[in-house]
């Protein structure tokens, strides 16, 4: 009888997933000038402990300028490579591979911390706003900093960005890279008509717009090793009318795929709205992302990681006999259950299911697994 595919292994060129569970990059906003912080490894020492198949750390800036809010972490200066070094360590200690998510915010840049509002930041405050740039000046929203619309250095600034922060993450041990190409952060932009309003080759039908994300995206496969998977996170559809659909990012993928990238984590929303399934005053439902991993995966034959309210193993492991998705990735739900991926195990199963998590856990489980929980049962021993 064969296991579920939840804990099946997973090879994507020389890199093996131990099983299809995967931290999704959620930011911290905890990083000094970019540099890893204490508080990141004890966040994802409770993921590495937990059982994970991998991780991808959250959205990291290639420049300075691209990183969302001041809190971000970076890959934009050698000075950050030991705390991603030491994070890809953990992850490796305990079986489990580990990625970086990659991009530049554009529009969506020099932005407070979302619990302190998450607004654009004032010129003259305690962490000085900076200039931000997009495909068009078009702001994030009608009450925000317009950026400046992108000229050659800034295309160049951004290659070399994108090129420098590839050469870090793998002098960093990680095992891959996604590039980060949703939530209407500067490759998204590109990629919408609904923020790309340019009249050169950058712009315009399909084929423009997709160019600078392939150009990005060939930038990055050739400097990451070919025996190392490459993401990319995209909003397969924005959710606003005249905006990304499906079909257009089945094409993204297709293209991608050309390109040498692995997985398309399916993601939404971002360009004007929040998440883009969710109508207006509405609640996005469980899996509400699952059939745009499936429409991907099935329209330009490439793997997908499945994202969005995926919280029940059963439901996990449903997505995956479907065939919607290759990998599973978690964020708010592991935050609330680091032990998910051992709990998922014992919902479905797996033999051993104490075995998911580290020997020193997994020695005493299996100890107490041979004595009853029962509160029901009388205490031991028994007095006569």
């Amino acid at each position: 009888m064969t296991g579920p595919i939840l804990f099946t292994p997973l090879d994507l060129r020389g890199v093996r997933f131990k099983n299809r569970i995967v931290v999704s990059p959620m930011c911290q906003y905890q990083a000094v000038e970019g540099a890893i912080q204490d508080w990141h490894m004890a966040h994802h020492g409770r993921f590495a402990l937990g059982g994970v198949g991998a991780c991808v750390i959250e959205a990291t800036g290639v420049t300075r300028d691209g990183r969302i809010t001041p809190g971000c972490t970076g890959l934009y200066d050698d000075a950050h490579i030991p705390g991603m070094r030491a994070i890809a360590a953990l992850y490796r200690r305990f079986g489990a591979a580990c990625g970086v998510q990659i991009g530049h915010a554009g529009r969506k840049a020099s932005t407070a911390r979302p619990w302190d509002g998450a607004g654009p930041l004032e010129p003259g405050g305690p962490e000085p706003a900076w200039e931000t740039i997009a495909p068009s000046a078009l702001p994030h929203r009608p009450d925000w900093p317009a950026p400046r619309a992108m000229e050659a250095a800034d295309f160049e600034r951004v290659r070399e960005g994108f090129a420098d922060a590839t050469r870090r993450a793998l002098a960093a041990g990680l095992d891959f890279v996604e590039i980060h190409g949703a939530h209407g952060y500067l490759l998204h932009t590109f990629f919408s008509p609904l923020s790309n309003r340019r009249e050169d080759a950058y712009g315009g039908d399909l084929e423009g717009r997709m160019r600078f994300v392939l150009e990005i995206t060939e930038i990055v496969r050739s400097v990451w090793p070919a025996d190392k998977p490459v993401f990319y996170r995209a909003s397969a559809v924005d959710g606003t009318e005249g905006g990304i659909t499906l079909d257009d990012t089945i094409a993204l993928a297709r293209a991608l795929k050309a390109k040498g990238v692995d997985v398309i984590d399916c993601s939404s929303g971002g360009i004007l709205t929040g998440v883009a399934l969710a109508g207006a005053g509405s609640k996005p439902a469980p899996g509400h992302q699952v059939p745009l991993a499936g429409g991907v995966r099935r329209g330009a034959d490439v793997a997908t990681m499945a994202v969005g309210l995926i919280v029940d193993p059963h439901q996990a492991e449903a997505i995956l006999e479907a065939g919607e998705a290759d990998l599973i990735a978690l964020g708010r739900e592991l935050m609330a259950d680091p032990n998910w991926p051992f709990h998922a195990a014992q919902a479905l199963g797996v033999e051993d299911a104490d075995g998911v998590l580290p020997e020193p856990y997994a020695f005493y489980l299996r100890r107490r697994g041979r004595v009853s929980l029962d509160p029901r049962d009388p205490p031991w021993p028994q007095r006569t």
